[in-house]
């Protein structure tokens, strides 16, 4: 029998590894960064283009590499950073597998520029899937450059699978964030498409937290610091009342690596217990510093993943450490009543003693008696507030207001100067002949969820807030496709804040979001001011809703108008639809049960779930066979 099992050849190994490495254009990013910051950079750029499809480049000012590392860097396992076995257990660096240069030069067309500080010249170095296409000597400064063109050239499969450019350009500038925050030493600067969207000069942690979220995040922060001998925690927690429906803001860094850990993240939720709503997450940007020798990061091959030696101790101090700071910082309401200050006693009584108070009684008081009877006075009574003064009122001539009555007789009283208020006539019991019979209420609302209606064959279940979605949302997608939405103008303009990706974000969809009702216009690098919203939209809940609108963008699947305009729409109609529990009177009930059959598809909602479901007479008579 011949031998089958063959050895691979290095390209085909190197595109198999790749698989694992790169998975998109955001994983070039981090193994890129996390290189230039394990060179010892100060100053890191980074340059992408069609969402990192095309184009991604990161600039350094590092200690760069020799002609030889700079050829022996693209090897499969050539690292600089361990030696043995044993440095897998004390890693202080990002990169140490030596396969992210490898995979990426085997799926790119990678170009290399570097040079160190004693060398006169530095080198260049072009590989095309794997393959050396040239090594020259050239004119450069000191650090290192790496640009890395048409992603996925050789594999279409994966380049096919590939987002749009706004999705995949959502994924970098979060792996962006990660580095950026991890290392508030470092200046950072980010183009996109030929346009900045950060410039982060060297700050202090919290100040690099309101870089990248804006400058409302420095208000909704609290400190967090505690030092012990199984971990270091510093950072900041959100406060309760700005947690959100999305997992987003939620940062763990183990020392100064950005990690992914649902067990810590338990431990932040449950010391939020009782001061969030459900369906929501805390924000939180927690730094760890443990010993290296305790945790493991090279059980996932993004890195994102470590294991802890002792978990347990880990999540009961994290817990504890971020209530605690929560309590201090008066976020947990005090158990204590606050003392009303007009209850003290005055400084000039405070040191005086209480005295009984004296009460006397003048036991000879009457009330009833006559002027003319003089009343004695009591001994005991004589320093006291005396009565005897009191006469009673001369109630003489009381008699006189009935005089005359009894001289008139029954028959001198006239009715004809009187009058009657007529009665309201309510109804008739018989109908009148050119009457118009008003339509008998043929609705009515079950649990304030469902709206119960009749038909000829049974009767109709409908889910509200499913059916007012629908409403909605052929509403909303007419209007943006007609373009012939009403705005309702503000009489004050509303001044919202957000970071600079939702800015970008904002301003890919104004003009959709004109065309339903917004009016706004970006004055400042984080700022929006709002003019005018659509007239379903309440104002307070505006920020709300953009919030929801960018979020929804950020994760949409394809990138063409049209997909960008039915978001838009499924976005409002399920922040404007009315909520299980809101109480619908009659007229409301059957407008909204008319709205729902006179869309184009009544059965489904915009999330592709049933509106409403048919109980015929047939199935309610089996119920009772």
């Amino acid at each position: 029998m011949a031998d089958i099992i063959k050895l691979l050849p290095d390209h085909v190994a190197n595109q198999i590894a790749a698989g694992e490495v790169v998975q998109r254009p955001a994983s070039v990013v981090k193994e890129l960064l996390e290189n230039a910051i394990d060179a010892g950079a100060t100053i890191i750029k980074l340059i992408v283009k069609d969402g990192g499809k095309n184009l991604i480049q990161v600039v350094d000012n590092g200690k760069g590499m020799s002609a030889t590392d700079a050829r022996l860097s693209f090897e499969r396992h050539a690292t600089s950073k361990i030696q043995k076995a044993e440095d897998l257990f004390n890693l202080n660096t990002k990169g140490f597998r030596g396969e992210a240069l490898a995979s990426i030069a085997a799926i790119a067309h990678v170009e290399l520029l570097t040079k160190t500080d004693l060398d006169e010249v530095g080198t260049q170095l072009k590989i095309e899937g794997s393959k050396v296409i040239s090594q020259e000597v050239t004119v450069t400064p000191k650090g290192t450059s790496m640009l890395v063109k048409n992603l996925f050239f050789n594999i279409p499969a994966r380049r096919n699978f590939l987002k749009s450019n706004q999705v995949e350009l959502r994924h970098i500038t979060d792996e962006f964030h990660r580095v950026a925050l991890a290392h508030p030493n470092i200046a950072f600067h980010f183009y996109n498409n030929g346009s900045e969207l950060f410039n982060l000069p060297v700050v202090n942690f919290r100040k690099r937290i309101v870089q990248v979220f804006g400058g409302k995040a420095n208000s909704k922060l609290v400190p967090v610091n505690e030092e012990t001998q199984v971990v270091k925690i510093s950072g900041f927690v959100k406060k309760p009342e700005f947690a959100k429906k999305s997992r987003g803001e939620q940062f763990f860094f183990v020392n100064d690596r950005f990690i992914k850990s649902p067990y810590l993240h338990h431990a932040i939720v449950a010391a939020f217990e009782g001061l969030i709503k459900t369906n929501t997450y805390p924000g939180y940007f927690l730094c760890l510093e443990v010993d290296p020798g305790t945790i493991d990061i090279n059980i996932h091959p993004t890195k994102t993943e470590v294991k802890f030696d002792d978990e347990h101790t880990l999540y009961a101090l994290l817990r504890s450490t971020v209530k605690h700071s929560l309590g201090q910082f008066s976020v947990v309401p005090s158990i204590d009543f606050e003392q009303d200050p007009n209850l003290d006693t005055p400084y000039s009584y405070k040191n005086k003693e209480a005295k009984v108070p004296h009460v006397t009684v003048d036991a000879s008081f009457n009330p009833f008696a006559n002027d003319d009877v003089a009343i004695p006075k009591s001994s005991s009574t004589t320093k006291s507030t005396s009565y005897t003064n009191y006469s009673k009122p001369n109630t003489k001539g009381w008699e006189n207001l009935y005089e005359g009555l009894e001289s008139k007789k029954e028959e001198d009283i006239s009715f004809s100067s009187m009058e009657f208020e007529s009665e309201v006539i309510t109804g008739s019991i018989f109908k009148e002949e050119n009457a118009v019979e008003e339509p008998a209420t043929t609705t009515f609302q079950l649990r304030r969820k469902y709206i119960v209606t009749t038909i000829k064959s049974g009767m109709v279940v409908i889910d509200q807030g499913r059916a007012h979605q629908r409403v909605l949302y052929e509403k909303f997608l007419k209007n943006i496709t007609i373009q012939e939405a009403v705005s309702q103008q503000l009489l004050f303009p509303l001044t919202m804040h957000f970071s600079t990706s939702d800015i970008a974000i904002l301003k890919e969809i104004q003009g959709q979001l004109i065309t339903i009702g917004f009016a706004f216009k970006i004055v400042g690098k984080d700022v929006v001011e709002i003019t005018g919203v659509p007239l379903q939209v309440a104002e307070s809940e505006v920020e709300m809703i953009l919030e929801q609108l960018i979020l929804d963008y950020q994760m949409q699947i394809s990138g063409d108008s049209f997909s960008q305009t039915d978001s838009l729409a499924k976005t409002l109609s399920k922040t404007l639809s009315v909520k299980t529990g809101t109480v619908l009177d009659a007229a409301s009930q059957q407008a909204l049960v008319n709205d729902l059959f006179a869309c184009k598809e009544p059965t489904l909602s915009p999330f592709k779930k049933p509106t409403y479901v048919t109980i015929t007479e047939n199935d309610i008579d089996k119920k009772f066979i």
